[in-house]
């Protein structure tokens, strides 16, 4: 139980900075374009690879709750994108490049079918 509570503070935190960079981004860039959702999209992964590489190579025996606070909670409240990277990242790094394009496709297509499905039925229900 204290994982969840461990994360759900992480996530706290990186949903209150995403919903900082979507108003600064609407004032700053107008609504014309996707663009906050571009940027936190790149930092969050930008940023889970400093951290993930930092985790690996400088921080040994840094203890489950700091991943879990930072890369589950800060990044996932922040861009579930930067997750998803990782675990391309994963993948490719292992050589398995045909895994990593399957996720890749299947991620985006069939997250973006889904999310028109659900428009679909939604309308139809509601």
């Amino acid at each position: 139980m204290n994982h969840v509570l461990i994360v759900a503070a992480g996530g706290a935190i990186g949903a209150a900075l995403r919903h900082l960079a979507g108003m600064t981004a609407l004032r700053v860039l107008g609504p014309g374009f996707p663009w906050a959702t571009l940027f936190v999209n790149i930092a969050g992964s930008f940023i889970m690879g400093l951290f993930v590489a930092w985790l690996a190579h400088r921080a040994s025996g840094t203890s489950n709750e700091l991943r879990l606070f930072v890369a589950t909670g800060i990044l996932g409240g922040f861009t579930t994108f930067s997750a998803f990277s990782l675990d391309v990242a994963l993948l490719a790094e292992r050589g398995e490049m045909v895994p990593a394009a399957f996720y890749i496709l299947s991620s985006v297509l069939i997250a973006i079918l889904a999310l028109f499905a659900g428009l679909w039925l939604g309308r139809i229900l509601g």
